[in-house]
C-alpha cells in the first residue's frame, strides 16, 4: 500500500518532488509557526532547518530522515503556493508570511 504524498514545487525550475503528506504537514506547520513568530523582520532561512529540528520530538525526527532536505522542499512549496515570501532587499534570505 502506498503512502499519500504531497507535491513540492520549486520557484525557479520545473522540478518537483513528492514527499509523504504527513512529513509535509508537520514541517509546514513548524515553518509557518517560526515565520509568524519572527514577525515583520522575517525568519532567516540560514537557520531554518535547525530551528525546525529543535521543535520536533525524537520520534518524528527518527521517521523524518533528512531534516534539511525536507525543510527546503516544503519551504520552496510554501513560496510557490504564496504562503510565504522573501523579504525584499535582505541578504541573507529572510522569510515572512505573504
Amino acid at each position: 500500500m502506498s503512502e499519500e504524498r504531497t507535491t513540492c514545487r520549486t520557484p525557479n525550475a520545473d522540478g518537483v518532488t513528492n514527499i509523504p503528506t504527513w512529513k509535509f504537514e508537520v514541517l509546514r506547520a513548524e515553518i509557518l509557526t517560526l515565520v509568524d513568530a519572527a514577525g515583520a523582520t522575517g525568519l532567516p532561512f540560514q537557520g531554518l532547518s535547525e530551528a525546525v529540528r529543535d521543535r520536533l520530538n525524537k520520534d518524528v525526527l527518527n521517521r523524518l530522515g533528512s531534516v534539511g532536505w525536507h525543510v527546503t522542499c516544503v519551504k520552496l512549496e510554501l513560496e510557490v503556493a504564496g504562503e510565504i515570501t522573501r523579504v525584499a532587499g535582505k541578504s541573507p534570505q529572510r522569510l515572512i508570511r505573504r
